[in-house]
């Protein structure tokens, strides 16, 4: 358990009887893949973030419980959506859910997570709240595609490599941070820009770990991104940086969506300093999260919610 989840400890075991009591259905496949996804080892940072904003901003009700279980249902069906469209083979060590089940079962039981996680929130009845989620699920949906329209292209610049990662990614942290304070009708505005900034550091240095990590340690294959054709800041930075030559070895690996030249892009990507380049950006978003927690009285959740701002750039996983 990361320091984290010990902050919370007692409320995240809640979320977590929630989210199993939440994944029944008559539906077999349903429950199984449900539970697969769910169990498949995440730091499921998402509803800690809404159960640490909310604590700090000193709420008192148990919405809060229902209203994290909320966010990774949603979260885990976009999980279920983006391995089938990158046909992902390995997610979190093991192999995702359409590799083990087909496309078609991971596509709907996406669907049931989503529908599921709009049900809970009726129960919640705060239409803030439901509006927050349905503009986040709106946005995310809209990241997907462009991302995916994205693909095969190497002329990305930087500005819309960080629209698309604020969509599919920093957009739900935001949803997250922002619930937990409307549920304590605190800090509204100041949460929303935590988990904004938290979330877009989180993926630059998850685009980062795909041209340094290890398979074994983050779970899945190494030069993943470059075989789907995403340009990902390490590349664009390099793109723009190195040789004629490497620039169109980038260029070409990533219009063909193949991993061939990897090795090859790797040292041109961390010679001239795309990795360096990328974790400066990220410490900034995390510098900002960390910004925007300064209107919040001292807490512990409040030096959590710093430390979770630093993990995301520290970490190796």
């Amino acid at each position: 358990m990361l320091p984290f989840h010990s902050a919370v400890e007692e409320e995240f075991s809640a979320v977590n009887k929630m989210i199993v009591s939440q994944l029944q259905s008559d539906v077999g496949l349903v429950e199984n893949i449900g539970h697969y996804i769910v169990d498949s080892g995440g730091k499921r940072l998402r509803p800690v973030v809404v159960l640490l904003s909310a604590l700090a901003n000193d709420y008192k009700g148990s919405a809060h419980i229902q209203m994290a279980a909320v966010i990774e249902f949603i979260h885990t069906a976009t999980l279920l959506h983006d391995d089938v469209v990158d046909v992902s083979s390995l997610r979190r060590g093991r192999e995702t859910a359409n590799a083990q089940w087909g496309n078609a079962p991971s596509v709907l039981v996406g669907d049931f997570l989503y529908s599921r996680a709009f049900q809970m929130l009726v129960t919640i009845a705060d239409m803030p709240i439901m509006g927050v989620m349905a503009d986040a699920t709106n946005v995310i949906s809209e990241g997907e595609v462009q991302q995916m329209a994205n693909a095969g292209n190497a002329d990305i610049s930087e500005e819309v490599y960080f629209q698309v990662i604020y969509r599919k990614t920093a957009k739900l942290f935001e949803a997250a941070a922002q619930s937990g304070a409307i549920l304590a009708d605190k800090a509204q505005a100041a949460m929303a820009d935590y988990g904004r900034h938290l979330g877009m550091a989180f993926q630059i240095v998850d685009d980062v770990l795909d041209y340094q990590g290890d398979v074994e340690i983050i779970g899945k294959n190494i030069g993943d991104d470059l075989a789907e054709g995403k340009m990902t800041l390490p590349l664009i930075f390099a793109r723009d940086k190195v040789t004629a030559d490497q620039r169109a070895l980038i260029c070409s690996a990533v219009e063909n969506k193949t991993a061939q030249d990897f090795p090859a892009i790797l040292e041109a990507v961390q010679s001239c300093g795309g990795i360096a380049y990328s974790l400066e950006r990220a410490q900034l978003e995390a510098d900002l999260a960390k910004q925007a927690l300064q209107v919040l009285p001292d807490s512990q959740f409040k030096s959590v919610m710093s430390e979770l701002a630093n993990f995301s750039v520290a970490r190796s996983i």
